[in-house]
C-alpha cells in the first residue's frame, strides 16, 4: 500500500532511495506536478517520463513503499540531528544556487545568518608541517576576521582548519562524506562534537550510510556551494578531492585561492595547477581580503580590516629572550633551555604562554619554531 506523506516528508523519502538523486527527484516532481504526486503515481505514469526506464521505475515504486521518512526524522531527533529539506525556510540560500542542491540536509548544530559569509579551507589528508602551519595561520586569521570556516572534517588540512576556527572562537561547518552517525575518520568524533558548539556538522546522507569512494567526491559540491566567499586550497595533489572541490567552486562562480608550495612536493602540484588556471596565489590573509572585501557587509569588513592591523604582541622579558633565541631558526626544547639559561619547568611554562599568544609553535619531536608574520615587542 502506498503511504501518504507531506511534501517535506516526500523529500526525505526521496533522499533515502538508492539511485534517486537530486536531479532525478526534481525531474519527477516537475513532470508530475508535486512531490506528493510522485508517491501516488502509477508505474505506467512514471515510465512515460523520459529517462525513467523499467528498472528505475521498479526502484521508485518498491522504495516508496519501503521507506519511512517519519521514522527517519524521529531517529535523527534522538541523535540531536535536525532534518532540513529543500523546501524548508532554514535551507541555506547559497546551496539553492548550485546545479544539484541536496534534497535534505542532516544538521547537528546550527546554521545561522552569519554563515552566508563562509569560506572553505581544504587540502591533503597527508599535510606537511608547512601545509598545516599555513592552514592554521590563514584559518585563524579568517575566523578572527568574521568568516565562517567550511571544510570536510577529513584528516590533514581539514582537521587543522576546523581546530583553528574553534581556537579562534569562530564558526565552522563540517560537511561529511557519509552519514553523521557513521563518523569518518572515527578519531574526529570529539572534534565533531566541538564543531556543533560553534557551528554545525552537515550531511546529505540518510542515517546508516557509510562513506565510500563515491560519496566523498559528491559531497564536495556542498563544500563549494555553501562557501559563498570562496575556497582556499592548501596542499593538494593534482587529482585530489581538494582540487575537484576548487574546480566545482569555480564553476559555481566562487573565488578560488591556492597556497604555493615546494616544486618537489607532489602535494603542491594541485595548488600550482590551480594557480596556472587562474586561482589567486595566497601568501597571507591580505591576499584573500583584498579580493573579497567588496562582498562583505560592514561589520565583517571592519573585523577584517582590524586583522590587517593587529597591534604588536607585548612580551615579558623572559618571553622576549625565548623569541630572540629562536630568531636564527627552530631549536629543540633542550637546546632552547640551554640558550636561554632556563630550567625545563620554567621554559615549558613560557612556551605554553607563547603558544597561546600564537608567537611560537611546538612541533612533533619537541622542535620549537616562531610563527610567521607576527611582530613582537618586549614589555618594559
Amino acid at each position: 500500500m502506498i503511504q501518504s506523506f507531506t511534501s517535506r516528508e516526500v523529500y526525505i523519502a526521496f533522499n533515502m532511495l538508492d539511485q534517486i538523486g537530486p536531479v532525478r527527484a526534481r525531474k519527477l516532481i516537475a513532470a508530475l506536478g508535486s512531490p506528493e504526486a510522485v508517491f501516488t503515481a502509477s508505474p505506467e505514469t512514471i515510465a512515460r517520463i523520459p529517462g525513467f526506464g523499467r528498472e528505475l521505475v521498479n526502484t521508485i515504486c518498491t522504495g516508496r513503499v519501503a521507506v519511512d521518512p517519519i521514522a527517519e526524522e524521529k531517529k535523527a531527533e534522538k541523535l540531536g540531528i535536525r532534518l532540513v529539506t529543500f523546501i524548508d525556510p532554514e535551507y541555506p540560500a547559497a546551496l539553492k544556487e548550485i546545479h544539484d542542491p541536496p534534497l535534505v540536509l542532516y544538521i547537528k548544530g546550527r546554521i545561522t545568518a552569519a554563515d552566508q559569509h563562509a569560506i572553505a579551507i581544504v587540502g591533503t589528508r597527508h599535510a606537511t608541517h608547512y601545509g598545516a602551519s599555513v592552514a592554521d595561520r590563514l584559518t585563524y586569521g579568517l575566523s578572527k576576521a568574521g568568516f565562517t570556516i567550511v571544510s570536510g572534517l577529513a584528516r590533514g588540512i581539514d582537521t587543522v582548519a576546523h581546530r583553528a576556527a574553534i581556537k579562534a572562537g569562530g564558526r565552522t561547518l563540517a560537511v561529511l562524506g557519509g552519514a553523521i552517525d557513521k563518523m569518518y575518520p572515527p578519531e574526529n568524533e570529539e572534534l565533531a562534537e566541538a564543531i556543533t558548539a560553534q557551528g554545525a556538522v552537515i550531511s546529505e546522507y540518510p542515517l546508516g550510510r557509510s562513506p565510500d569512494r563515491q560519496t566523498f567526491p559528491y559531497r564536495n559540491r556542498i563544500v563549494a556551494g555553501i562557501s559563498m566567499t570562496g575556497i582556499v586550497v592548501v596542499e593538494a595533489g593534482e587529482k585530489s578531492g581538494a582540487v575537484i572541490t576548487a574546480n566545482t567552486a569555480s564553476e559555481q562562480g566562487r573565488n578560488v585561492f591556492a597556497v604555493p608550495g615546494r616544486i618537489d612536493n607532489p602535494a603542491a602540484r594541485g595548488c600550482h595547477a590551480l594557480i596556472k588556471q587562474g586561482a589567486k596565489l595566497v601568501e597571507t590573509i591580505d591576499d584573500i581580503l583584498d579580493d573579497v572585501h567588496m562582498l562583505l557587509p560592514k561589520h565583517v569588513e571592519k573585523k577584517a580590516e582590524a586583522m590587517r592591523a593587529m597591534p604588536d604582541l607585548q612580551l615579558t622579558g623572559e618571553e622576549a629572550e625565548v623569541v630572540k633565541a629562536l630568531g636564527g631558526g627552530g631549536l629543540q626544547v633542550d637546546e632552547l633551555s640551554r640558550a636561554c639559561n632556563l630550567n625545563a619547568a620554567r621554559l615549558n611554562s613560557l612556551l605554553l604562554g607563547l603558544e597561546m599568544k600564537r608567537v611560537v609553535k611546538v612541533l612533533p619531536g619537541r622542535q620549537v619554531e616562531l610563527r610567521d608574520g607576527l611582530a613582537v615587542a618586549r614589555k618594559d
